[in-house]
Parts: C-alpha cells; structure tokens; sequence
C-alpha cells in the first residue's frame, strides 16, 4: 500500500509540474530562436516522463478461497457414517447381548437399539447446536436449533454440513450405548431412556463442544482425533458411577453370571473392528492420506492389543480365552482412537500392546479395588482405554505425520492431555450422579427384586428368547 501511495503522489507531482512548466514556457518571451527551441524540447521531454510514469494499478485484494464440495470426501463421509452406525446396530448390540445372561439378551439388546432412536432425535433437534453453534468455550449456542440454516449447499470443509450432522450424530449414538454396558441386567428401561435423552444434551454436547467444537480444550491444543476422550472416558466414567449408583446384580459372587451366547459376542466384535475404520478414519472428514494413514494404525493397533491380551491372560490364567481375543481388541481400538490421526505404525503398534495389557488389568485387578459392578466391563475397556490413549497420544504424536502441527514440547502437550482427561471425568461424573438422582426420585432407576429375578427380557419388554 505504502508503494501505490509513493506512486500516485510522484505521479501527480510529475503531471503538475509538466502542465505548469508548459505554461510558462508558452508566455515566456522568447529572445532567440534557440531558446525557444531548447524550452520546448525540455518541455516535451517532460511531458514524455509524465506519460511514461503512471500511477500504479492497485492490486486486487485477494479474494478468500471459499470451500468447495469434494465429491470425493463426501462419498468417503457418506460411507463411513453407515459404518460407525454399524458399530451400534447391530456391533455393539451383538457385543454386549452375547455376554449378558439368556434372560436378559433382548434387554440388553434394546438398550444399543433405542440408543439409536433416541440420541438421532435429540441431536437434531438441540444437541448438534450445542456441540457445534456458535457459543462460548463452554456450549455452543442456538443458532442451529433444528439445524436451522443448514442447506444442502452449506459446507463443511469440503463436504455438505448436512453430512458433517449424522457424522456426528452416529458418534453420540454409539457414546450413549457404551454407558450400557455397565448398567446391564438391572436398569429400568423407561429410566434409561429419560437418562440417554439428558445425558447426550447435558453431557456429551458440550464436551463435544470443548474439544471439537471450538471450545477451550481444542484452543488450547488438546489432540482428540476421533473421540478418545469425548467419546470413550465420558462414556466409560458415566458407566461406573451408574453402576455404583445402581449397585450390584443380584447374586453377583454366588449365581453363575456366564455369558449365554458368546458367538454374539464375536460377531459384534468384529463388526465394530470393521465399523472403527469409518470411526477413526472417517474422522479425517476427507478422502485422503490422513484417512488411509488411520485405517492402517487403527488396524494395526487393534491387532497388536488382541496378541497382547491373550498373552497376557495366558499367563495370569493359563488359557487365552475367545472372549479374551475380542476384548483386547476392542480395548486397541479404543486406545488409538485419540491418536488415529497423529502417530506412525511404530506408535499405533506401541499403543496396542500397551493398551491390551493395561486395559486386561482393568477389568481383573481394578475392577476388583474399585467394588463396582460394571457389568460388562464399559469402564475397564473404554474409560481405561480411552485414559491411557489420550496419555500416549502426547508420547507418540509424530512430525513425520502431523507436520508443523505437531507438538514441539512434550510436557505441554502431555499437561493438555491430563487437562481433558480430568476435566471430562470430573464433568462427566458429577452431571451423570446428578441426572440419575434426578430421574431416581422421579420414577427410580433400578428394577425391582422380582423383576431382576424373572429378567428383563420378561419384565420390562413382555418378551423372552426360547
């Protein structure tokens, strides 16, 4: 700018000095004909100089690059939303389902299905707003109420807001049916139901917000690629503070808890080993290196913590159970989903065997400290995993991967990692306490002796599988 300014103002100096010097040389008297002579042809040489230096066009400010729709990120979006809904329904209802006894497979069941209704329509209607309107650090505001102002040419990134919404939604969806996992077997169903559809809007939506959302977890440089910690410790605390609150099955230590159908259990295992590619790799939000680089660690992680655990319960039991083998790799899958977009295959194969064999000792020996019933174990794999994730994911985060955005100091970048993990756990357990507290005054969470005894397949649904 200062050069245009410097060219416009010689410019004119120039162009005024040529017309007032012209003027003189024109009244001027002129004594000899060489002087007149001369005179013009200083006159006309200046006159040249002025026509040849001209004011400098001013550059076009440059115009912002607006986004543009990449069919190609979209198509890979499209996809993996139908894949993290897999994870849910039917992965993780068969998951839990088959480790739940006979009598209570269809309740349990129930609980990953109605999940699924209910968070779809509280998200549209004000949890998407929260988690991604405009707000403070805190929650997002209702500007898209409704999705409200989300056309089918709205963008985000690269590909329609509208997509970006059940992306989204699909994450929420499989956060409420991990929770669960903790409280199978003893939970009414109309007090799940109230207790999913508050605690995706008062809980999951503005952690949502905090970390991915432009919240003060993100501003201060949390790395969260898919959900480690909006997604597994949330669900993972609320899950045992639940189970505490419900207290244990009846019969636990005395009665025979064995699953009743463990093929389930490895038919909805490997479909959420399938469906964690649109999880984590889906999180790139677009179809490039970053996605494909994802689905390699993720793979790789997940396979890593089903040989550690196996090993590991080899040792401390003397046989490597099929359960075993399903459960550590759900805990790989777990661990390097904070870290899917930010570690090489030497990191994500790290990742695994640590994970495999931390998670293994939180469903054994702390599960025994902390006395809680966590049924089929949603703390010991997803809160336990999903800690230790977020932890190494400052260890293990790589220029190699990340580039420029890559963390330059270790213990920084750690303090941030604790930072979201304490912040969710404490947020996640005080709203849950207080959402469950609410609803047991109102209507009671638990059912009741006779009804446990019967199962809920009879008592609460009228129904039972033969």
């Amino acid at each position: 700018m200062k050069k245009i300014l410097l060219a416009l103002g010689l410019s004119s100096a120039l162009l005024g000095g040529s017309v007032a010097w012209a003027e003189e040389a024109a009244s001027a008297a002129a004594p000899t004909e060489e002087v007149a002579v001369v005179e013009a042809a200083e006159t006309t040489d200046i006159a040249t100089a002025a026509e040849t230096v001209e004011p400098a066009p001013a550059e076009a400010p440059a115009a912002e690059e607006e986004p543009t729709l990449d069919t190609g990120d979209t198509a890979w979006i499209l996809t993996s939303t139908a894949l993290v809904l897999l994870m849910t329904i039917p992965g993780l209802a068969l998951f839990y389902g088959g480790m739940v006894r006979k009598k209570n497979v269809l309740g349990t069941m129930a609980h990953s299905f109605v999940a699924a209704a209910v968070v779809s329509i509280a998200w549209v209607v004000i949890g998407y707003t929260l988690a991604f309107g405009e707000g403070s650090a805190f929650i997002g505001g209702l500007d898209k109420f409704m999705l409200s102002g989300i056309t089918t040419e709205a963008l985000s990134g690269t590909i329609p807001e509208i997509l970006f919404v059940i992306f989204q939604m699909t994450f929420a969806i499989i956060t409420v049916a991990i929770i669960s996992g903790s409280i199978a077997e003893r939970m009414k169903f109309g007090a799940f139901v109230a207790f999913i559809t508050l605690w995706v809007i008062l809980v999951y939506a503005p952690i949502t917000h905090w970390v991915w959302g432009g919240g003060w977890l993100g501003n201060d440089g949390a790395l969260d690629f898919a959900g480690g910690t909006v997604v597994h410790i949330n669900s993972g605390v609320a899950g045992l503070v639940a189970a505490y609150m419900l207290g244990s099955r009846m019969g636990l230590g005395r009665e025979s808890m064995a699953p009743h159908n463990l093929t389930l259990t490895v038919v909805g295992a490997s479909l959420l080993w399938v469906g964690w590619f649109g999880f984590n790799g889906g999180s790139a939000l677009g179809a490039n290196g970053s996605a494909g680089y994802a689905l390699v660690v993720t793979q790789v992680a997940a396979a890593a913590a089903a040989i550690s655990w196996l090993i590991t319960e080899k040792i401390a039991r003397g046989k490597a159970s099929v359960l075993g083998g399903a459960s550590g790799a759900v805990a790989g899958l777990v661990v390097i989903t904070p870290a899917a977009g930010f570690v090489t295959v030497g990191g994500a194969l790290a990742m695994g065997l640590i994970g495999g064999v931390v998670c293994f000792w939180g469903i054994t020996a702390l599960k025994r400290a902390l006395k809680a019933d966590d049924s089929l174990d949603a703390f010991g794999l997803h809160g336990v995993g999903g800690i230790v994730g977020a932890i190494l994911t400052a260890f293990f985060a790589s220029e190699f991967i990340m580039g420029d955005s890559a963390p330059t100091d270790l213990m920084h970048q750690l303090w941030v990692q604790v930072e979201g993990v304490l912040a969710t756990i404490a947020y996640s357990a005080v709203l849950t306490f207080v959402i469950l507290k609410v609803i047991d005054v109102i209507i009671g969470i638990r059912v009741s002796s006779d009804d446990e005894r019967m199962g809920l397949d009879l008592s609460q649904h009228g129904e039972r599988v033969e």
